[in-house]
């Protein structure tokens, strides 16, 4: 079986700094992946090179074909989604526009998109709730909601999560991993990275860990969560 999404040897710097150092990974369709490691390890920019933010060299494959030179958009339109770590969202703009904006390559597709609005609020009651309310006055768990809604509308295959859970109260960290899984119950594909490892790692199928920039530790979620180095190293923190 061909991997959905496959890296091989990627290498991002930031002028003669490299922040991410020969990484190859590979999910296949249907998986949550996550990525985890400490501060400053390379996820983020990872993440943001997969979604042609940053320049990469090496190789990037997606359902098979070569991602190299791809802008931004056109990895939208062929279903591949990133929630940044901020958010990102516009906070002078209202809930209800927030999410329309994720729907901007769909134009055409208005009966399409009015359905996916509606299963989005049907997922997210506290966005219905607040449809009519700007999107600066929300609560953290209520924006990363919304951030995950608006990535939805784009109807993606797969979504990159950079740091669902930051910031939030552990109540809402539960919640937002359960709306993870359920999103791969429906046939999307996540690629998830946190500095949470205890909670990626019960919540994903295969894991990376990441240090430098360079993956040290792979294997499935379920053995790395009992594997010595990776509780000594990313599960002394908080509980969640």
């Amino acid at each position: 079986m061909s991997a959905l999404l496959a890296v091989e040897n990627l290498h991002v710097s930031y002028g003669k700094v490299e922040a991410v150092s020969g990484v190859s990974l590979e999910m296949q369709a249907g998986q949550i992946v996550t990525v985890i490691g400490p501060n400053g390890a390379g996820k983020s920019t990872l993440l943001a090179a997969l979604m042609g933010l940053l320049p990469a060299q090496g190789g990037i494959r997606y359902q098979g074909n070569d991602f190299a030179g791809l802008l931004t958009e056109e990895r939208v339109r062929r279903g591949i989604c990133l929630v940044p770590e901020r958010r990102e969202l516009f906070t002078e703009m209202t809930v209800a526009d927030n999410l329309m904006l994720g729907a901007y390559t769909r134009w055409r597709e208005r009966a399409a998109v009015e359905r996916d609005l509606a299963d989005v609020y049907a997922r997210f009651p506290r966005l219905s709730e607040r449809r009519t309310q700007l999107a600066g006055t929300l609560s953290g768990g209520e924006r990363q909601m919304l951030a995950l809604g608006r990535a939805l509308m784009t109807k993606p295959r797969l979504l990159l999560l950079d740091e669902p859970s930051l910031g939030l109260a552990p109540l809402i960290v539960r919640q937002i991993f359960r709306i993870v899984t359920a999103l791969r119950d429906l046939g999307v594909s996540i690629l998830l990275v946190e500095q949470n490892a205890r909670a990626a790692l019960e919540t994903a199928d295969f894991a990376y860990v990441l240090e430098t920039g360079s993956i040290v530790h792979k294997g499935k979620a379920a053995d790395l969560i009992h594997d010595p180095k990776v509780v000594a190293s990313y599960r002394g923190g908080k509980e969640n």
